[in-house]
């Protein structure tokens, strides 16, 4: 299934996404204005807000409240995005220049601290739903301890890959996890079924991030929006690196690149890593993680809805771009 067919039973619904996400760029301050546009519209998949669409459609949904939410979750998702170049020194974003390289660390800073409250306040005015307003605010919490955790952890590989999945599921798949719960409960599921969706969430987010730290080291710069090695050279321990410390333990090359900072040797490292057989195993590994997010999807009823959410961790796990 191509992205076209996989969102087609929420087509109409992902319409109502990118107009409420026009709509809040839409600003009387015009700086705000021309930040939200240039953050919000026209960039990436909208993979976050087609889950929670998806986990909503199980059953008769109020579109009132589900396109709402689905709009929340990718604003907190970019405002995560706008603050995670400032702290990462990224150069790019989508294919263009990070928010903050164009305005200033400042604005990006208070445009992510926007995103981040404009999102909540969306949900909890339009779902008014105690359950989904916590869950939400419990995500940033994560997000940001996450964050925090992974800055203050020294690099040793005996111990990289543990703290990697963790590192992991608090930054990418607690999202992934909230768009879900958020989804289903909204669209009326029962509680097992939340459940099987935060289970498929959960290792769909895992197995997205590994290939997007696959993509890091054999991507197409000019469609990944930023050069390969980037996540290397910004000192992120992602799973290829990791691998390849565990297999040549005499090897410090990596060590020397996260615990040093010797960007030099990043091109060095990116040859030793596509030699060797780190990329397949990290394929492997994603692999099991889209096998547990498809079998936890079996305890839903079979419709449009499930076939697609099987379809978009099969997407993600194929991706090259």
């Amino acid at each position: 299934m191509n992205l076209d067919q996989i969102y087609a039973p929420v087509k109409s619904e992902l319409e109502l996404v990118e107009t409420k996400l026009a709509e809040i760029a839409r600003n009387d301050i015009p700086l705000l204005s021309q930040l939200l546009e240039y953050a919000l519209l026209n960039v990436g998949k909208r993979v976050r807000p087609a889950l929670t669409l998806l986990c909503g459609k199980f059953y008769d949904c109020d579109l009132k409240l589900l396109a709402p939410m689905a709009a929340a979750v990718e604003i907190l998702h970019i405002g995560t995005l706008v603050h995670d170049d400032i702290i990462d020194d990224a150069d790019m974003r989508h294919g263009k220049p990070a928010v903050y390289r164009t305005w200033g660390s400042t604005s990006a800073l208070l445009l992510g601290d926007y995103l981040f409250s404009r999102a909540g306040s969306l949900v909890a005015t339009t779902t008014e739903n105690l359950r989904v307003i916590r869950r939400f605010t419990e995500t940033l919490m994560t997000i940001s301890a996450g964050e925090l955790r992974e800055g203050s952890t020294r690099f040793e590989p005996a111990g990289a890959r543990e703290n990697y999945f963790k590192w992991i599921s608090d930054k990418t798949a607690c999202l992934f996890v909230m768009a879900s719960e958020c989804g289903s409960v909204l669209g009326g599921c029962t509680e097992e079924q939340v459940q099987a969706l935060k289970d498929y969430a959960l290792n769909f987010g895992v197995a997205f991030q590994i290939i997007d730290d696959i993509l890091d080291f054999v991507g197409d710069p000019s469609t990944l929006g930023k050069p390969v090695g980037s996540d290397l050279s910004q000192g992120a321990v992602t799973l290829p690196s990791i691998i390849y410390a565990e297999k040549y333990p005499q090897d410090t090359i990596i060590q020397r690149i996260i615990v040093e900072r010797d960007k030099s040797l990043v091109p060095e490292a990116l040859e030793k890593i596509l030699a060797a057989t780190v990329i397949d195993e990290c394929r492997a590994i994603s692999h099991q993680f889209h096998e547990k997010a498809s079998e936890s999807l079996d305890k839903l009823p079979d419709c449009d809805a499930r076939k697609s959410l099987k379809g978009l961790v099969a997407f993600v796990i194929e991706r090259n771009k």
